[in-house]
């Protein structure tokens, strides 16, 4: 059966109207594929089921395969194309071995973009050395510069002794076991005590150190009590 005239364009109108009734807006980057996106998948699905909130706040969540720079170029090539003028963009990002120009150059670029618009809003939510930095925060305080593969050696060792196996990348039920395992409460506060011994020095120099945190109590406010309660 052909389509009536219209339709589409109607359904189009109706979805963006549906868009713009949320009060609360985030737009998340994410540079890995999986690992990331799962995680932060996983706030929205609670969120989503929390009567209070699930009309009022729109998530949604774009894996980028880039690095850096290129995960914020993304974000507002979208941010453009979807003619995006409120809410809060957040670019989740790793160090890795990209040049420290192009590690800090996120944070300028966003600090620059936030000046042209107050309603729409860049952040960083960079690790260095990486995302597994956040993980192992929710299990112990970890203050040594070491390269991934010690990381994901850390974290191994804390899994096997929770009886889960190795920690492997794009694990599905992460947040799960963060939550259900680890203290994320604890996880920010340690994220912050890093930043506080960094103060002053660009993320390069803060190693390690994350930011992910930050994203992570945004989200936070909005998921159902007896979660929410785990993290602030």
């Amino acid at each position: 059966m052909p389509k009536k005239v219209g339709t589409e364009e109607w359904r189009k109108k109706r979805h963006q109207e549906f868009l713009e009734m949320r009060r609360f807006k985030y737009y998340i980057f994410c540079e890995g594929q999986q690992t990331e996106p799962l995680y932060f998948e996983s706030f929205k699905k609670l969120i989503e089921k929390n009567a209070i909130y699930k009309n009022m706040v729109l998530i949604e969540i774009e894996p980028c395969q880039a690095e850096t720079l290129r995960v914020i170029e993304k974000a507002e090539e979208y941010v453009k194309r979807n003619r995006i003028t409120e809410g809060q963009v957040w670019c989740v990002y790793d160090k890795d071995s990209f040049p420290a120009e192009h590690f800090n150059g996120v944070v300028e670029r966003a600090e620059n973009l936030n000046k042209k618009n107050s309603k729409l809003q860049y952040h960083a939510a960079w690790s260095n050395e990486c995302i597994e930095l956040w993980f192992i925060l929710h299990f112990a305080f970890y203050d040594s510069d070491n390269h991934r593969s010690e990381y994901i050696e850390f974290l191994n060792k804390q899994f096997k002794a929770m009886g889960l196996g190795k920690y492997a990348k794009n694990m599905e039920n992460i947040f799960d076991i963060l939550l259900e395992k680890g203290e994320p409460k604890k996880a920010i506060k340690y994220a912050k005590k890093l930043l506080s011994a960094g103060k002053g020095k660009t993320p390069t120099e803060i190693a390690p150190g994350t930011k992910v945190y930050e994203l992570v109590e945004e989200l936070a406010k909005y998921l159902p009590e007896e979660t929410k309660g785990k993290f602030i």
